[in-house]
């Protein structure tokens, strides 16, 4: 693509060199850059692009995009097109639409945002557009999914430049539509900026990332862009409305008159409400209130909190004109995600679940829907640990759930990261409500124990990782998966 018509509306603050020159690619990372392409400039939150200008231009970019004054000589020092932005992240996000030639237009997008439940939303309303005879492709937590090509999914959401060619890749594969969770740190760092989106769904917010937010306000503000920046002019809204921070937004979103709105929740004043909830180990049935009818609905998901999944998968579902049949029978094919309230079941006399909670409102989420299901005939066993490097503030908080509605807990060791393991367990432990609980850090060596204390009847929960098949400790990836662990020390314990 020729460079004049890549910046082509792009705001710029000052330029020098030629841009009627041929680019070949556009990168961020200067380890990546080729022959040919535009480097991007732009500071992480570990490194500042801008200090790799220089390696960028040695491996062959013939144009360079920056936001720091001290690189404005960069035409004269380097001989090549340098242009000035007041955001680099924001051109990145421009030029990557520009270069795969803005396949959002040719999509329909449909986004979920909040702190839990997103990947099972996402799956959820997947399923349901396939019942409907669609081609959907998929950008999550677990991987990135386009027609039966599966990719490992390094960041929830992805940086504008991979976003964007993945989008183009949908399109060329076909797809007509795609479900994408939208994480916080992508909103606030403008990594899907210029995508354009038909639905977006509010699953709630509770305290997290607040490493990167700082704030629950500022957390707030980077989710509601959404909503209120990213959304097509006829596009919908959906919002879960028994949520505190749902309700805010539903407030804002009426006042502003931003797009359609449709909410959903279990308490009287939602659009959608689910009502009769039956809930058990063989899944869930209840009914759906909608527009004066009722449907019934039927779901292998187990918990409260997965009626609240599929409701934010209907909102959306009902938003598209979806046919209520068609709904219905996405919801009920579709059966349990990965790392997300997963059995391991090798035929043992107690429930194993392994599951990615790993706020403390996830936390009490999971117990609390292993409790309704033991109905007071058998223990709930808890192993989990908080992740190092991220926000040291939910540590105590968690051990204050786990301790106070377990009847046994297990602390360990998560993704200590760089931090010391016992650093994080002694922050951990501070929040400890009762005594019912054992110091293991040695991740393993605790799911052993808690397999050995199971008895017959009881729920055993392996929290934190999910569907992760690593653990990260001084900052290098090991393999290590809890299924796997499960699995081995039940066969250990039970010799299957």
């Amino acid at each position: 693509m020729n460079l004049k018509m890549l910046i082509k509306d792009m705001e710029i603050k000052e330029m020098t060199g030629i841009t009627d020159i041929e680019i070949t690619g556009i990168a961020y990372d200067s380890r990546k850059v080729k022959a040919g392409d535009v480097f991007v400039a732009a500071k992480g939150e570990k490194c500042d692009g801008h200090d790799f200008i220089s390696d960028a231009v040695k491996k062959g970019a013939v144009a360079v995009v920056y936001e720091k004054d001290e690189n404005k000589l960069l035409a004269d020092s380097y001989q090549l097109t340098a242009i000035k932005v007041s955001d680099s992240r924001e051109a990145l996000a421009y030029l990557s639409n520009n270069f795969y030639e803005k396949p959002s237009d040719k999509l329909t997008v449909i986004g979920i945002t909040g702190t839990n439940g997103k990947t099972t939303a996402t799956y959820l309303i997947k399923a349901i557009l396939e019942a409907w005879g669609k081609d959907a492709g998929l950008i999550g937590t677990i991987d990135y999914l386009v027609k039966d090509r599966h990719y490992d999914a390094p960041h929830t959401t992805p940086e504008a430049l991979e976003f964007q060619s993945v989008l183009n890749e949908m399109v060329s594969a076909g797809c007509t539509h795609v479900v994408t969770e939208v994480s916080s740190h992508a909103l606030a760092q403008k990594r899907v900026d210029y995508t354009g989106f038909s639905v977006a769904v509010f699953t709630n917010l509770t305290r997290d990332h607040l490493d990167f937010h700082i704030t629950m306000e500022d957390y707030f503000r980077a989710k509601e862009k959404l909503f209120k920046e990213l959304l097509l002019k006829g596009g919908t809204s959906v919002i879960n409305f028994d949520d505190i921070y749902g309700r805010r937004l539903i407030s804002e979103l009426r006042n502003s008159k931003v797009g359609n709105l449709l909410t959903y929740g279990i308490e009287t004043g939602a659009d959608i409400v689910a009502v009769n909830i039956k809930n058990s180990f063989d899944g869930l049935m209840f009914d759906i209130n909608f527009n004066g009818s009722t449907y019934k609905v039927q779901s292998p998901l187990i918990g409260i909190y997965n009626v609240y999944n599929i409701l934010s998968a209907i909102g959306a579902a009902v938003s598209l004109n979806v046919p209520w049949d068609t709904i219905i029978s996405g919801i009920k094919k579709m059966g349990s995600v990965k790392g997300r309230f997963q059995k391991v079941d090798l035929g043992q006399n107690f429930l194993c679940i392994v599951d990615y909670a790993h706020t403390e409102d996830a936390l009490e989420r999971l117990i609390c829907a292993a409790r309704e299901l033991t109905k007071g005939q058998g223990k709930i066993i808890t192993v989990f640990g908080c992740g190092g490097n991220r926000d040291k503030g939910k540590r105590p908080r968690m051990a204050a759930i786990a301790t106070k509605l377990s009847d046994y807990v297990l602390i360990t060791s998560d993704n200590p990261r760089s931090e010391e393991p016992m650093e994080i367990i002694k922050e951990i432990e501070k929040g400890a409500l009762r005594m019912n609980y054992t110091i293991e850090p040695d991740r393993e060596k605790a799911i052993q124990k808690a397999v050995e204390t199971a008895e017959e009847g009881d729920i055993l929960l392996i929290a934190g990782k999910g569907h992760e098949d690593y653990q990260e400790v001084k900052d290098a990836r090991h393999k290590f998966s809890d299924m796997e662990m499960a699995e081995k020390a039940i066969r250990g314990l039970w010799r299957f």
